[in-house]
C-alpha cells in the first residue's frame, strides 16, 4: 500500500505537461511529446523541448508543416534537443504529412485500428516512431483509447518487481514506474526517492552498511 500511495504522487508526464488526454488536441500534442520523449535524451531535456513548441504554437500537424524545417530545428535547439534536431526536425515533418494524407488525424487511425497490435503497428508506420516512442504514447491513453493496450515497457515490469509492486497493477502505474527508475533509481538519488524508506536501494545501502560494520 505504501509504495501504490507514493507511485501515486508522481505525475505521469503527460499530466505534469497540463494535457488533458480526454481531448483529441491534446492527444496529437501528447504523441509529438513521445516523439521527443523516446529518444535517448534526458526526460528534462524532452519536456522542456515540448513546452517550446507549445510555446511556438506548433503543437498539430498543420502548424508543423507551416513551419517548415529550419523553423523546426531552432525550435528543438532552444530546448536543448542539439543531438537529434536535424533527424527530429525532419520526422516530425514525415510525420505531420503522412499522417494527414493518409488517415487526417490520430482519431481516424485509431478508428481504423482493427485490434490494439494493428494500432502500434500503424503509429510504427511513421518514420521515427518505434516501439518505445509507441508504448510512451499508448500508455497514458489506457481507458481513452479502446486499442491503447500497450504490453508494459520492460523497464516499468523490472522497477516494479524492484519495488516489491505486484505484477497485476504494473499498467496502472506504468507512466510512474518508469519516472521512478529514470529519475531516481537511474541517477541513484536514493536521499529523494519518493518510496522513502521503503526504497529498495536505500534499503539495500543499509544492510551493506550493517554487514561492513
Amino acid at each position: 500500500m505504501i509504495v501504490k500511495e507514493a507511485l501515486s504522487k508522481l505525475q505521469s508526464y503527460s499530466n505534469e505537461l497540463d494535457l488533458d488526454l480526454s481531448k483529441a488536441e491534446d492527444r496529437f500534442k501528447w504523441f509529438l511529446a513521445s516523439v521527443l520523449f523516446a529518444k535517448r535524451i534526458s526526460a528534462q531535456t524532452a519536456k522542456e523541448t515540448y513546452l517550446y513548441f507549445e510555446q511556438e504554437e506548433l503543437t498539430s500537424p498543420d502548424a508543423i508543416l507551416e513551419a517548415g524545417w529550419d523553423r523546426l530545428v531552432e525550435v528543438l535547439d532552444s530546448g536543448g534537443y542539439t543531438r537529434y534536431d536535424f533527424s527530429t526536425a525532419t520526422n516530425l515533418l514525415g510525420i505531420a504529412k503522412t499522417l494527414k494524407e493518409k488517415y487526417g488525424d490520430l482519431e481516424l487511425l485509431h478508428a481504423e485500428s482493427s485490434s490494439p497490435a494493428d494500432l502500434e503497428r500503424r503509429l510504427q508506420e511513421f518514420k521515427g516512431v518505434g516501439p518505445v516512442g509507441v508504448n510512451i504514447f499508448l500508455r497514458e491513453l489506457r481507458g481513452i483509447w479502446e486499442k491503447a493496450k500497450p504490453k508494459p515497457s520492460p523497464m516499468a515490469v523490472a522497477t516494479a518487481q524492484k519495488v516489491g509492486l505486484n505484477p497485476e497493477d504494473v499498467e496502472h502505474y506504468e507512466s510512474q514506474l518508469v519516472r521512478l527508475n529514470l529519475e531516481y533509481c537511474k541517477k541513484h538519488r536514493t536521499s529523494e526517492c519518493p518510496l522513502k524508506d521503503k526504497c529498495p536501494d536505500k534499503v539495500r545501502t543499509k544492510s551493506t552498511h550493517r554487514i561492513q560494520h
